[in-house]
């Protein structure tokens, strides 16, 4: 029959659990519950401290571009050794001491250095530095579009199962009407005793179908609890209204275009692909020469340029500049190259790949949206038409022309009715927030 058929999809397999104090109500409303769940994400701080960490990696990057100081000071206490001296006969003889004995040896040290010119080294590491940035941030909103989408769909269902355990306890109390009404009659003899049994059993299966209804909520509310990190065990009541229409313009390939420019997934890999094709700029620049500027100023006692070495504080400086070019690596440099195109060939794919899947989400996105609005035009009228023959069965019960299980199977049709009209108001929600989710939004 219809309502077991119901009742039977109704049912899910889960413990009965009902906790003996029933915990205090949260209402809350669908724009709190998104605002909360992205205040309190730890998915979000994760990614928050990512685009941080590239942030300082680019920042590191352009730090390339400014030369180098480095200042140093040392002290060492040399052993005693022999004296190097020159004796030059003559009257009278003299004695020039070329390496005296100076058991104490001071330096203060200054170096400069600028890179004058890196084949692309620098500019590339700038380069895929920016792009790692810019990947950061877009996936820390791909993130965000994510959270919004898990919310508002665990949102929804909190809405369809508590509806679903309201019509269900309705239900029961239903049934526990004709099963009085069904004793009434038998004793009176107006109806017998399997048609009592018949209300006791369907009865029974619409408590168990409520239980389990009660813990669906359940799972449903958990599950919000934790996206917007309330207190454990904590009772949320969604208060919100469905307000999902077709977006204007909605258009398929008006929408393919605007997910083609929205999409931060897209945006990110692009960004990728930009980095791995500086890194690909970075290998070459190991075939092109190597230029940088370079000065120093020693501060020493002694200092080791001045001869002959005397115990007191002198200075020297020196300027120059560096220039080197690999001429045989092996190969290495090659290997480099080669690899880092390989990887950019391979995100073009992935990217591209990413592009038709897109496409295809779209469209399926705004014909699932279609489908929900007709089916939630559908799923009324089918309630209007239920309410009215409960009407009519319940005013042909009361004559004696039809049996309780006929009532039943009216009343149940009307329950069936109501269920999926707020299965369809949720459908139709849930699809509209997939299909903005799919658009980038």
């Amino acid at each position: 029959m219809m309502r077991r058929a119901l009742l039977a999809a109704l049912a899910a397999a889960a413990p009965v659990w009902l906790p003996a104090d029933e915990p205090a109500s949260v209402p809350l409303g669908l724009d709190e519950a998104v605002s909360r769940a992205l205040l309190v994400s730890a998915r979000l701080g994760e990614l928050a401290s990512l685009e941080r960490a590239a942030d300082a990696g680019r920042r590191g990057a352009r730090a390339q571009r400014l030369p180098l100081l480095d200042l140093g000071a040392s002290y060492y206490r040399n052993s005693d050794v022999p004296e190097l001296a020159i004796i030059s006969p003559g009257p009278p003889p003299s004695r020039l001491t070329v390496f005296p004995n100076i058991p104490d040896t001071y330096r203060a040290h200054a170096a400069l250095s600028q890179p004058l010119y890196t084949g692309g080294r620098v500019s590339g590491s700038i380069d895929a530095a920016e792009s790692q940035h810019q990947a950061a941030g877009l996936e820390r909103e791909t993130g965000v579009q994510d959270l919004v989408l898990e919310t508002k769909t665990a949102f929804w269902g909190l809405v369809r199962a508590r509806e679903n355990e309201r019509v269900l306890a309705e239900a029961v109390a239903a049934y526990e009407s004709h099963l009085k009404d069904a004793r009434n009659r038998l004793e009176l003899g107006m109806a017998a005793r399997n048609e009592v049994l018949a209300v006791q059993v369907e009865r029974d299966r619409a408590e168990l179908n409520r239980l389990s209804a009660h813990n669906s909520a359940e799972l449903a509310n958990a599950d919000l609890v934790r996206l917007v990190d309330l207190a454990p065990g904590s009772r949320i009541t969604p208060i919100s209204e469905a307000s999902a229409v077709l977006p204007p313009g909605s258009d398929v390939e008006a929408l393919v275009a605007q997910a083609t420019q929205a999409r931060p997934e897209l945006k990110a890999l692009r960004s990728r692909r930009g980095a791995l094709e500086a890194n690909v700029k970075i290998a070459r620049s190991d075939r092109l020469p190597q230029a940088s500027l370079a000065g120093g100023y020693d501060y020493a006692n002694p200092n080791p340029r001045i001869l002959p070495l005397v115990a007191a504080w002198n200075g020297t400086w020196s300027v120059g500049v560096n220039i080197g070019i690999s001429v045989f690596d092996g190969g290495r440099t090659s290997a480099a190259v080669a690899e880092a195109q390989a990887r950019v060939e391979a995100v073009r794919h992935q990217l591209d790949d990413l592009e038709r899947h897109v496409r295809l989400e779209v469209t399926g996105r705004r014909l699932d949206l279609e489908t929900a609005i007709a089916a939630l035009s559908v799923a009324q009228r089918n309630l209007e038409a239920a309410h009215e023959n409960v009407k009519v069965a319940q005013d042909r019960y009361r004559e004696g022309l039809i049996p309780s299980s006929e009532l039943l199977d009216a009343e149940t049709a009307q329950l069936a009715a109501g269920l999926d009209q707020t299965t369809a108001v949720s459908e139709v929600e849930l699809a509209a927030a997939r299909l903005n989710r799919s658009l980038g939004q």
